[in-house]
């Protein structure tokens, strides 16, 4: 078991929801509208960044609080131990500062990866393979996060000085050595550690692929392509000697920010861009269940499945809950109706959902 005892306070459309005795498959059903995705949306905030949505702290307060909103929830890493319980919450006066609590404590939302792993499929990321590469490197980094906490402190240092030194090539006089000097030193150890992250993920997604069988699910071959050398000292070299160039696009033009995930169906040395809707989401099921083999060694760990289930056919719908169970994460799905998970009905915890409101079936 990993969450329980769930709280949402004045989030979106659920003014006061709690959901207890929570199991390995959980169910929210109802109508579009009624607020399953919001609930999903709240887990999502137990680990870092900006949730399944990416939406602004402050569009996920609820019309009826005071602009502040509240997530709780219980977590049991360890049977024999007692629950550790998390908190998640803005307050009215700064809507758009995240704070966070571990057992009463005031925490960072970085350290919350340490705690549990969280992946999860939307129907928005349907398009994936035929979105910006920034799109895919915020989708690897997210992975790459559920099984490295510290990922996120590079992805942050990262992002930082990359502003800074696209702010001192964009100026009209000309920067000092020194200064680049020192934002590039960071640029380097950081961006080393960020690029060496993603492609080891990648390498790591790949063996377990590799593990599961290729149907019905399609195997994509996944590859990763780097945008600069990934060795700190050649990172640091190569921004050194590009200098001139980046400033005359007063832009970094090499580094991780321009890596880019690419995917191919195997056996048909077709690219993911190129193949069916079917093909696509049958190989992201792929890659989100290869990942979730791994995030689940050493902490809990949740899969958010939104409208997953009733796009697929029987056969693959039948595949699918068998991986979740050998998975081994917590996993929490919605749908407009129960049909769909007939197979899973007895061993899952299911709550309809109605205008923000929930109601145990």
């Amino acid at each position: 078991m990993a969450l329980d005892q769930i709280t949402l306070s004045h989030f979106r459309n659920h003014a006061e929801t709690r959901l207890d005795d929570t199991r390995r498959f959980n169910l929210l059903v109802g109508d579009n509208g009624a607020g399953k995705t919001n609930v999903l949306e709240a887990i999502s905030l137990f680990a870092p960044g900006r949730g399944l949505r990416r939406a602004a702290l402050a569009e996920m307060a609820g019309s009826d609080g005071d602009g502040g909103l509240a997530i709780g929830a219980s977590l049991t890493a360890d049977p024999d131990q007692e629950p550790v319980r998390l908190g998640s919450y803005t307050k009215a006066a700064q809507p758009g500062r995240r704070l966070v609590r571990v057992n009463g404590s005031e925490t960072s939302a970085v350290s919350l990866g340490e705690w549990l792993a969280i992946g999860w499929l939307t129907p928005a990321m349907d398009r994936l393979f035929t979105d910006s590469a920034g799109a895919r490197r915020r989708f690897v980094d997210r992975m790459a996060l559920a099984v490295d906490p510290l990922h996120a402190r590079h992805a942050t240092r990262y992002e930082a000085a990359l502003r800074e030194r696209n702010r001192l090539l964009s100026d009209d006089r000309q920067p000092e050595a020194a200064w680049l000097d020192g934002v590039e030193a960071q640029l380097a150890e950081h961006g080393c550690a960020l690029a060496s992250g993603r492609a080891g993920l990648i390498s790591r997604i790949m063996e377990e692929l590799a593990t599961l069988p290729s149907e019905p699910f399609a195997r994509p071959a996944l590859s990763y392509a780097a945008g600069g050398p990934i060795m700190q000292s050649d990172l640091a070299a190569a921004l050194r000697d590009n200098r001139r160039k980046d400033r005359a696009a007063s832009r970094t033009l090499i580094g991780p920010h321009r890596d880019e995930l690419e995917v191919a169906m195997e056996g048909k040395n077709v690219s993911a861009a190129s193949c069916s809707t079917g093909e696509q989401k049958a190989m992201l099921i792929a890659i989100i269940l290869a990942h979730a083999n791994l995030a689940a060694r050493g902490r809990p760990n949740l899969l958010l499945l939104d409208e997953v289930a009733a796009h697929l056919d029987p056969i693959r719908r039948g595949a699918l809950f068998e991986r979740l169970r050998d998975s081994g994460a917590q996993v929490w799905l919605t749908g407009t109706e129960l049909a769909p998970f007939e197979a899973i009905r007895e061993e899952a915890a299911v709550w309809r959902v109605e205008n923000g409101k929930l109601q145990r079936v």
